[in-house]
């Protein structure tokens, strides 16, 4: 076996591993190499349950999502849940075979529940559990720009944006499925999952086993997590340094968890620690370390450093801030600069003045771009032969095949003309809905055409990197700087160029990984095409729903001047986006990052992100020998830190610490013990941690909005850390300099 560096430029193809084994260590410990392709697939098990499973986890996202934490309940708790039903199914539906003897027969029970249903039925809950980020158009424009915006639109988008990338994944699988080397690390979780519950094991004297394990696991974490949850919600964020220095604004500001650069913070709550970046435990080392990396340089030295050198009037804005201000520090009103249009008042805007935005964010900013230009670089140099291979082994049908993908042979492949019609009823649709709903949209016929195409550019690049690190950079500020400099002044076309041009692509990856999985457990590629398609129609049907709901049952929803104190509706991702949608679309990157704005030089970064990679190139090239060299990854290195805002320090430092406990001690000192339980404990952690926050909700804080007052749900203890330190500059509760 052959345990290939993720970046070694080299033939794949030509590696001589044994067409019984698989070269990546992680899925040759872990991944089964057997199948029956005799087991029923597509059972009316599957549809109840699985259609299920999509609308309840759909429902419980979306009512979830405008929380403070917005977390997301992942489709295991439901490939959990469904086991005992799938059993009880089988031993009570009844066995009768309708239509027999025709070519429509079949039966509500075809037999004792299996792991090839049990997968389908995951399929199905993993479209409701993916969120639909169109979403952020709805709350947008209804809630934060307070405009109206119809349902029907409203929805065409939602739709299409979900099933344009089906587009994408269907012209590259061949690329990011079949070879081995595209591993997709966060899919061993599951795997590991359905081999705990449903392959029997015999449980030694000394050890537990995976199922008794990942009980325990399940029940121990259900029980804590009401402290972190609940009783003492401190445990979310300890930033003990700043309790230290209860009056000092900048030790806060150094060491406060969610306002601040977190130094020695940390949580003791598994969704502070996976909400942003994923389970910490699914991370290979190499990736983890990059992570670090990219972290410790953006928050420890270039924050520090713009923000003490006043970099862009830096302290006259808190040190780390989503909001846009204006110059005297004071949040900016953006309903002051928005026309009866929908668009820019340019008047209204030059005498308000420039929007500023805290250096944290601007800087953010600088290494998306950094790391777009990286990633483009990365995968021309280390990867570019590696896909000209492919590309020549699928013309000529001489890939070199891993145990998997020969025992996928005996099923059959989805027809590409599938995806090929699925793109053209898509592209109609959307047509239809930029012309006929122009003045909603705002976005022209061709701005759909340029938004694919950027998607379908980028979607190969960035697939190899997600598949082989689990972590990658997204498309969300290129689109948006794109259409932010060709077509200014109007946000809407702004956020649905990039719903088309980012979530297309990042569709396809999670249809991509789906498909992996579905390869890994042996499921029929055209039983995994129709779980994918129902699913996400579904789902979207949901999302939209409830998101349509909730704006009209929570007063003040998202607007936290608005909302009472301490309420957790305050839809951080939502702002996150609004805010976005402001800089890009509404004032535009030529009177923000261009010529007429203040940021120009942040550009730069690209230019950065485009020559470091080919630095990382011509080392190896020095020193071959020198196999390290490999591991240095400048687009998951840069583009770590890319969810901050909204994600904050104590995230990252938390997840850190688990991923280099899980990647690094476990993995080299005690495999034996990583490759039995590790993933079992990532899932473990997330289905207790799901399970206990949909009680808790429903129970004490939706119903009830029953809450305990004392210190320990005080927050972290860090108020000083939002303050600003220019002189002169004055905020409620916060010190005058």
């Amino acid at each position: 076996m052959v345990n290939l560096s993720p970046d070694k430029e080299s033939d794949i193809y030509l590696q001589k591993y044994d067409d019984e084994t698989c070269p990546i260590p992680q899925v040759e410990l872990t991944v089964p190499k057997t199948d029956d392709p005799t087991m029923p697939v597509v059972t009316f098990r599957v549809w109840a349950l699985g259609l299920t499973c999509c609308v309840l986890l759909s429902f419980v996202n979306q009512f979830m999502w405008y929380r403070q934490n917005p977390m997301m309940i992942s489709s295991i708790a439901a490939q959990i849940a469904v086991v005992p039903i799938g059993h009880l199914m089988a031993r009570t539906v009844t066995t009768r075979k309708f239509f027999e003897g025709t070519r429509w027969e079949f039966s509500l029970n075809p037999g004792p529940f299996n792991v090839k249903e049990h997968v389908l039925i995951t399929i199905f809950a993993n479209s409701g559990a993916g969120a639909v980020y169109a979403t952020h158009i709805l709350s947008s424009v209804k809630l934060l720009y307070k405009k109206k915006f119809d349902f029907l639109p409203a929805l065409i988008v939602m739709v299409t944006t979900q099933l344009l990338g089906f587009s994408w994944a269907g012209m590259f699988r061949k690329f990011l499925v079949e070879p081995a080397e595209m591993w997709w690390p966060g899919n061993m979780v599951q795997v590991s999952l359905f081999r705990v519950l449903h392959e029997k094991e015999k449980r030694s004297k000394l050890r537990l086993s995976r199922i008794q394990f990942f009980l325990l696991v399940l029940v121990t974490v259900f029980a804590y997590e009401i402290l972190p949850n609940y009783l003492f919600t401190t445990l979310m964020s300890i930033s003990w340094l700043c309790w230290t220095a209860p009056k000092s604004v900048t030790m806060q500001q150094i060491s406060s968890g969610q306002q601040g650069l977190g130094l020695g913070a940390f949580a003791l709550d598994w969704s502070t620690i996976s909400s942003y970046l994923g389970s910490p435990l699914v991370s290979p080392w190499f990736a983890t370390a990059n992570v670090a990396a990219g972290y410790i340089f953006f928050v420890y030295i270039v924050v520090p450093l713009s923000y003490w050198f006043n970099m862009y009037h830096a302290k006259t804005f808190p040190i780390y801030s989503n909001s846009l201000y204006m110059t005297n520090g004071t949040t900016y009103h953006i309903d002051d600069i928005v026309n009866s249009k929908f668009q820019l008042d340019l008047q209204a805007y030059t005498t308000i003045g420039p929007i500023h935005m805290s250096t944290f964010f601007a800087m953010s900013y600088g290494l998306t771009f950094a790391a777009l230009s990286a990633t483009v670089v990365h995968i021309g140099l280390f990867h570019g032969r590696e896909i000209w291979n492919q590309s020549k082994g699928i013309m000529t049908g001489t890939i070199k095949r891993d145990v998997h993908s020969r025992l996928m042979k005996v099923y059959k492949q989805v027809p590409s003309w599938w995806f090929y019609l699925l793109f053209v009823l898509n592209i109609s649709l959307i047509f239809f809905a930029v012309e006929h709903y122009k003045d909603a949209l705002q976005l022209p016929w061709w701005g759909v055409l340029l938004a694919c195409g950027i998607a379908l550019f980028f979607t190969l690049p960035l697939g190899i990197i997600a598949a082989t690190t689990n972590q990658g950079p997204g498309l969300n500020v290129i689109t948006e700087y794109i259409i932010g400099y060709i077509y200014p002044g109007r946000p809407v076309a702004n956020m649905c160029f990039k719903v088309y041009g980012y979530i297309s692509m990042s569709q396809a990856l999670n249809l991509v990984s789906d498909f992996k999985l579905g390869h890994y457990m042996k499921i029929p590629p055209r039983a995994m095409f129709m779980a994918q398609l129902v699913g996400a129609i579904v789902s979207v049907a949901v999302y939209t729903g409830i998101a349509w709901w909730l704006m009209g049952s929570i007063p003040h929803l998202c607007d936290k001047e608005a909302l009472p104190p301490g309420s957790q509706w305050t839809c951080p991702m939502d702002v996150v986006f609004f805010d976005a949608s402001v800089i890009w679309g509404l004032v535009g990157p030529m009177r923000i990052f261009g010529n007429l704005g203040e940021y120009k030089q942040v550009n730069m970064f690209f230019v950065a992100g485009a020559i470091l990679p080919f630095l990382v190139w011509l080392a190896h090239k020095a020193f071959p020998r020198h196999k390290w060299i490999t591991y240095i990854h400048f687009p998951v290195l840069l583009s770590a830190t890319g969810m901050m805002p909204p994600a904050s320090a104590v995230n990252f430092s938390s997840w850190l610490i688990v991923a280099f406990l899980s990647g690094y001690v476990l993995f080299r000192y005690r495999q034996d013990w990583w490759a039995k339980y590790n993933y079992v404990l990532s899932g473990g952690l997330d289905a207790g941690n799901a399970f206990l926050t949909i009680l808790l909700f429903f129970c004490l804080q939706y119903v009830s909005n029953i809450s305990i007052a004392w210190w320990g749900n005080n927050g972290e203890g860090c108020p000083l850390a939002a303050c600003p330190t220019a002189k002169g500059v004055v905020v409620d509760g916060c010190p005058i300099f």
